[in-house]
């Protein structure tokens, strides 16, 4: 059964993206997350290790999504969110933004 994310959820992964969008390293890690829970095959994946550099509250809103993941039965991917991670790999994977196009 696919569940959705729920208001703690939808907030964090909205923050996450609005992280992303901006042009820091924490930000780099950030869209690194959320690109490899997009498509890791041709966006790259997330090296845990990562997590490390990040505030405590941005890894937060990281493990509030990989727990919201890890409850549905099936892959889950948020589309209603499909401009903003569009973004996000337009800013920092413009290479495959530019083959997609």
């Amino acid at each position: 059964m696919q569940l959705e994310m729920n208001d703690f959820e939808r907030a964090a992964c909205e923050r996450l993206l609005n992280i992303a969008k901006d042009d820091t390293g924490q930000s780099r890690i950030v869209a690194n997350f959320i690109l490899a829970w997009w498509n890791a095959g041709s966006l790259g994946g997330f090296n845990l290790a990562e997590l490390f550099l990040l505030d405590n509250a941005i890894s937060s809103d990281i493990a509030t999504i990989v727990v919201c993941l890890a409850r549905n039965d099936e892959a889950f991917y948020p589309t209603e969110y499909r401009s903003d991670i569009e973004a996000v790999i337009a800013q920092w994977r413009p290479e495959v933004w530019q083959a997609s196009r």
